[in-house]
């Protein structure tokens, strides 16, 4: 089975760090150079990369930020990075990925180092923490994989990345034939252009549906399970994803279809949903649609990124260590 287009969208380099630009794809193939910190902050507010890509673009710009501080003191220099660090992790807030790539790339850097053993130290926690993410969506993947039988009609929603393809990968090794429906995923289309894409370069039987049909082909029995990724899982069970997954959970748990989150790891700095900051994109974005306003000026829009879907409405929740049931996930730390 082939590797897709966006399992290797962000490309650290000798200047800078190239991001493929995911609002453009797969209709164009634009990658955009990013030669600082900021850059990349900037990239990832602006929605060039989503998903997992943020945390794979902060993670190479932690080195970035490491080549220019090597020129400082020691103390001055891990300031540098404490503020790089800093500007990367406020750049989207309700996904915890980029606070752990800026933790992967800190943890090596440890004492007071400068110059060149500095940006080494920063290159090797990217690679560590590149390798790491990798390994723990394939050992998600193969739980995930395992728990749908052979010949499942999957819906999913949004653009779930390495997990999804990880997922695939491994039901083709299980001998699993599996098909998907995709919704489109308002209003940067990640469902439309990204998820079917990669599904359709991977060689899966794939349909796209528009958002306001999920709960219909919930309701029709046209598919078995529901699958999603979560950009962050409370201690207790909260779901949070891109908005719409909580209708989609409702529906199929008023339908009786089962609701799989892919997640690493719960976050232990969540306990609870409200401790979760839900981002607020600005409400213009929601007037248009691959760049064509779709609403007259004399309407404003509305742009929560994420909504939390409560356990009671997820049937399991799959890490890298297994399934758990909502309330239980928390067992996973110990």
């Amino acid at each position: 089975m082939a590797r897709p287009t966006l399992d290797e969208s962000v490309v650290l380099e000798d200047d800078a760090v190239a991001i493929l630009d995911r609002r453009r794809f797969p209709f164009e193939r634009v990658w955009v150079r990013c030669a600082t910190v900021d850059e990349v902050a900037v990239a990832i507010e602006d929605m060039v990369t989503q998903s997992s890509g943020p945390y794979f673009a902060a993670l190479f710009g932690m080195v970035l930020a490491a080549r220019a501080a090597a020129h400082l003191p020691p103390a001055d220099a891990r300031a540098a990075l404490d503020r790089a660090g800093g500007r990367l992790i406020a750049s989207r807030a309700t996904n915890n990925h980029l606070r752990k790539a800026v933790a992967a790339v800190l943890a090596e850097v440890d004492g007071p180092i400068t110059g060149e053993e500095l940006v080494a130290a920063a290159t090797r926690g990217a690679v560590k923490g590149d390798e790491a993410y990798r390994a723990k969506s394939r050992a998600l993947g193969e739980y995930s994989a395992k728990l749908l039988p052979d010949g499942a009609r999957v819906l999913t929603h949004c653009w779930a990345d390495a997990y999804l393809i990880e997922t695939v990968a491994a039901a083709g090794r299980l001998g699993k034939d599996v098909s998907f429906f995709c919704t489109e995923t308002r209003p940067y289309l990640q469902g439309a252009r990204l998820t079917a894409e990669t599904l359709a370069e991977m060689g899966v039987d794939t349909t796209l549906i528009t958002d306001g049909m999920g709960a219909s082909v919930l309701q029709s029995g046209a598919v078995d399970v529901l699958l999603t990724a979560a950009d962050r899982v409370t201690m207790d069970g909260h779901v949070v994803n891109k908005i719409g997954t909580l209708g989609l959970a409702v529906a199929a748990h008023a339908f009786g279809v089962p609701f799989l989150a892919q997640v690493q790891a719960p976050d232990q700095a969540a306990p609870t949903a409200a401790d979760v900051p839900i981002e607020y994109r600005d409400g213009s974005e929601v007037l248009h649609t691959l760049g064509v306003r779709t609403a007259s000026d004399k309407v404003r829009g509305h742009y929560p990124a994420f909504d939390v879907t409560p356990p009671r409405f997820v049937t399991t929740i799959v890490t890298d260590r297994g399934p758990f049931d909502p309330d239980t996930v928390a067992d996973y730390h110990r």
